[in-house]
């Protein structure tokens, strides 16, 4: 490999090539132990701050590895940022011919089988979305790819997608009439004879779990893992390595019997009667939950004679349809397909209901009209170090917020990573001179009741000094409600409140206003890229410790606690420090940005573990003083 000092150095090939490059030490030192590990083996965990430039401290040896390589990001916009935007630039100034591919789960791309299935069951629909499926049937006959965020005029969570995507439950794989022309196996395709792919977490992860047939040789053969935005994956991990099942799963599976049995059968009208009595035990799971929407363990509902009566109903329905959908096996594909769906989801379903707590959390969630029963592995650290090993690939794991206090021990314990090498490189901003870290004096406690009157309070004379241009994160849904129906009629500036436009919406509306004041939780505590004076000020009601609620967080605090440890320090602590990393990442985006973080919370200063997110925070100026945010504001826009 050439040498990277060569390539990152002030004048380098990336800075004679690539307009606006500028040299970053840390930069250079990531690629080169990027590069090391590529070279010799073994696991890299690194953090690099904002600025590092990250990305291209880790696209460059990949490119230039010679090797087989699988980049995984947190987010599919993020896969899209890093395939179309960043890899095109390092690939033309080392003049590559390294060739590329980029991946998805199948939901991403449209199914030919059941668009065609669709256009015959047009009845079904609301006329949105009959005037959506022409518009796909139309782009369907033009498009290579199949990707379905090409149909930017559909909006990417409208209903009609479910219709013309499949899913792992209902793909007829090699026995769909379609299979030759299918966009997914185009994709899967094209990543096999790749150099390098770009992929996600969740797709990864779904690979690691169920060893998706025709997707499962694609991981193995890679000689290196790259993992960007590495501290989601525990969390998307621990989704995947369990099981579920949801009441969409069981209405499209009855959508699908019946879409199948006008197709291929006809003659025994006890298929779609049983069909329609398994829908209809699935909207009287949803009702026995009761109305609300709610996270909570299963022993909270397993002893609601009510919860399993209806559970009991919907195995029943299950097994009654299973029983029909077997008495005409080998009557056609599709419902040879919804056989086996119908057969597993009765088998996830006696695990979830007969289940024992000893090794997993067993546990719900209800949507407005939907459900999902879930069984959660305690801990995934052993599943995902076996899956490791039995890749022999190199890994790196990286992400601007991994490390606690310096640390990388909560980050490695989760995922089995004990022997890796690690290295942090703090962002190459000039915090002290970009930055002021506000913390008020006098607040309440955050436990208080007046405590979501007060932050509002107080953020109004803040927002008056920095002209607006600011995001307000709160913790939770029902304070970020508070503070918008308080503010609504006190702001002089625009206010854009999360849930009334999609986010991606909010933020390029945010970007436009120039003067705006967001207000999201926390969803937008990270992934939001605003530079520039739109966005100088970021306020933080609390630190951001996860709902003790939380059936998943319950259950491993208990588990913590029955081993001796301490599951505040070990676990609560270092995922609040990351999250509150995240969030105050949103303000200083380049060297140029100037911004005001205030973080709301007493316990900062009053409690011994506000040390601790003290020190996993930038190197910001710090004051007590609204006068000094004052000035620094009148003098940043002088």
């Amino acid at each position: 490999m050439t040498d990277l000092a060569e390539i990152f150095g002030l004048d380098g090939w990336l800075a004679t090539r690539i307009e606006g490059f500028s040299y970053r030490a840390q930069q250079q030192e990531m690629a080169q132990a990027v590069g090391r590990i590529m070279d010799q083996g073994g696991v890299l965990i690194c953090e690099a701050g904002t600025g590092t430039g990250k990305t291209f401290a880790y696209l460059v040896p990949a490119v230039m590895s010679g090797r087989k390589v699988i980049i995984s990001t947190g987010t599919k916009n993020l896969q899209d940022q890093l395939y179309h935007r960043d890899l095109p630039v390092v690939r033309q100034s080392l003049s590559s011919p390294v060739s590329t591919a980029l991946l998805k789960g199948r939901a991403n791309y449209l199914c030919i089988h059941r668009l065609e299935n669709t256009l015959l069951e047009e009845l079904r629909l609301t006329r949105e979305q009959v005037e959506q499926l022409q518009m796909i049937r139309g782009w369907s006959s033009a498009t290579k790819s199949g990707d379905i965020t090409e149909m930017t005029e559909i909006p990417e969570d409208a209903g009609i997608w479910p219709y013309v995507t499949s899913t792992t439950d209902n793909c007829l794989g090699q026995e769909c009439s379609a299979y030759s022309k299918c966009h997914l196996m185009e994709a899967r395709k094209r990543a096999q004879e790749a150099d390098l792919v770009v992929i996600n977490h969740h797709l990864l992860c779904a690979d690691m779990a169920l060893k998706e047939e025709g997707f499962g040789e694609l991981l193995p053969s890679a000689d290196c893992f790259i993992l960007d935005e590495a501290h989601q994956l525990p969390d998307v991990a621990g989704n995947f390595f369990g099981d579920s099942v949801s009441g969409r799963q069981l209405l499209d599976l009855t959508r699908d019997t019946i879409a199948e049995y006008h197709r291929e059968a006809k003659d025994l009208p006890e298929v779609t009667e049983r069909a329609e009595r398994l829908k209809q035990a699935t909207r009287d799971m949803r009702l026995a939950f009761g109305l609300e929407q709610r996270r909570g363990a299963w022993l909270e509902v397993a002893g609601n004679p009510s919860v399993i009566a209806h559970l009991d109903g919907l195995l029943d329905a299950l097994d009654q349809l299973l029983e029909v959908l077997r008495a005409i096996e080998g009557r056609g594909k599709g419902l040879d397909s919804c056989k086996e769906r119908c057969d597993l989801l009765l088998q996830r379903l006696h695990s979830l209901k007969d289940g024992n707590e000893a090794e997993s959390i067993r546990w719900f969630e209800t949507q407005r009209q939907s459900f999902r029963l879930n069984r959660t592995p305690l801990e995934i650290s052993n599943i995902f170090r076996g899956v490791m090993e039995d890749r022999q690939a190199s890994w790196v794991f990286t992400s601007a917020t991994l490390a606690v206090g310096g640390s990388f021990e909560h980050f490695s314990n989760q995922l089995g990573l004990h022997e890796a090498e690690t290295h942090c490189w703090d962002s190459p901003f000039d915090y002290p001179r970009q930055a002021v870290w506000y913390v008020p004096k006098g607040l309440p406690e955050p436990n208080n009741p007046a405590f979501n009157r007060a932050v509002s309070d107080l953020s109004l004379p803040i927002l008056q000094a920095s002209g607006g241009r600011a995001f307000l994160l709160y913790t939770s849904h029902r304070a970020l409600q508070e503070a918008a129906d308080y503010l609504n009629e006190k702001l002089d500036y625009p206010m854009l409140v999360q849930g009334t436009a999609p986010r991606t919406e909010l933020v390029e509306q945010f970007r436009k206003l120039g003067n705006a004041v967001l207000l999201g939780t926390s969803s937008f505590w990270e992934g939001i890229d605003v530079r520039g004076e739109a966005l100088s000020c970021v306020i933080i009601d609390k630190l951001p410790f996860a709902s003790p609620g939380d059936p998943v967080l319950q259950a491993r605090i208990d588990a913590l606690r029955k081993r001796g440890g301490n599951p505040f320090m070990t676990f609560q602590l270092p995922q609040a420090a990351i999250a509150l990393k995240q969030g105050a990442g949103r303000l200083i985006r380049d060297e140029k940005d100037l911004g005001v973080l205030v973080v709301c919370d007493p316990r900062l200063l009053n409690k011994p573990y506000g040390k601790i997110f003290i020190r996993s925070l930038p190197p910001m100026t710090k004051t007590q003083d609204l006068s000094v945010l004052r000035r620094f504001f009148s003098l940043s826009d002088a």
